[in-house]
C-alpha cells in the first residue's frame, strides 16, 4: 500500500519556526520516520515531521529525539548524510526527476536534481544536475542546535530543524503550475552514516539500504483545507 501524507494550506504561517507545539504547527499531520534498516545500530531515534504550505512555499519541521548527535559539515552540498541527518526526497508532478533535500543537525544543506540515480561504471549517478549555491539560498533553514556539533553529543537530546522551500526554488528545473490538490511523490529519511551509532530509517519502506529509490516513494498530497 502506498503511504500518503496530506500537506495542508496554512495561510497563517508567516515566519519559519521550530516551535513544534505553536499555534501555526499544532494541527499539522505528523509523519514518523520509523522503518529502520536491519544494518542500523541499536540507536533508533524517534523522528517526527510536520509539513504545511502557503502561497509562497513549503514548510517542514523535524523533531528528533536523538543521541550520539554530531554535525561537522558546514559547506553546501558536503556529505551531511555522514552527520546526524534528516532528508526529504520529493518529485513534483510531471517532473522527470526528484530533489534530495538533505540537512545535518546544524542546518547545512545538500540538494541536487536527480533524473537517474543509478550509478555508472565510475560510481557516478547517471543523471544528476547541480543546483547553484546562490539559487539554493532561497531556502531558509533554522535549527535548535549550533552549526557545528563536535564532539558528538552522547546524552539524550531532542533537536528541531525547520526549512522553508519557496516554490520559486523549483523553477530551475521544474516550474510549479498548480499546488492545491496536486500529488507529489517522495520519501522522508533519518540517517547518521558516520556517527558512533549509525542508523538508516525511512517513512515509506524501501527494499535495501539505498534512499535513492523513487519506485518506493509515497505520496504527498497538497490539500486546500485541513484534513
Amino acid at each position: 500500500m502506498t503511504k500518503s501524507y496530506h500537506i495542508c494550506n496554512n495561510l497563517k504561517i508567516k515566519n519559519l519556526s521550530i516551535d513544534w507545539d505553536s499555534l501555526f504547527w499544532r494541527d499539522a499531520q505528523i509523519a514518523e520516520i520509523n522503518l529502520f534498516h536491519p544494518g542500523s545500530s541499536d540507536h533508533m531515534p524517534q523522528t517526527l515531521v510536520k509539513i504545511q504550505y502557503n502561497d509562497q512555499g513549503i514548510y517542514l519541521l523535524y523533531k528528533v529525539k536523538d543521541r550520539y548527535v554530531r554535525s561537522i559539515y558546514t559547506d553546501y552540498n558536503s556529505k551531511v548524510n555522514e552527520d546526524s541527518c534528516v532528508e526529504w526526497f520529493i518529485k513534483p508532478p510531471e517532473s522527470k526527476g526528484y530533489y534530495n533535500f538533505e540537512l545535518n543537525a546544524g542546518g547545512t544543506l545538500h540538494v541536487n536534481y536527480i533524473v537517474d540515480p543509478e550509478r555508472d561504471s565510475r560510481g557516478q549517478r547517471k543523471d544528476i544536475r547541480s543546483i547553484p549555491e546562490q539559487h539554493s539560498k532561497q531556502i531558509k533553514i533554522l535549527s535548535s542546535l549550533p552549526r557545528v556539533v563536535d564532539p558528538e553529543i552522547k546524552k539524550e537530546i531532542t533537536w528541531f530543524l525547520a526549512l522553508n522551500i519557496p516554490f520559486s526554488f523549483f523553477e530551475l528545473y521544474t516550474p510549479i503550475k498548480k499546488i492545491s490538490s496536486s500529488i507529489w511523490q517522495g520519501n522522508l529519511y533519518k540517517c547518521g552514516d558516520k556517527t558512533s551509532h549509525p542508523h538508516w530509517a525511512t517513512w515509506s519502506l524501501v527494499n535495501k539500504l539505498n534512499f535513492h529509490q523513487p519506485e518506493y516513494f509515497g505520496e504527498f498530497v497538497f490539500m486546500e483545507k485541513k484534513v
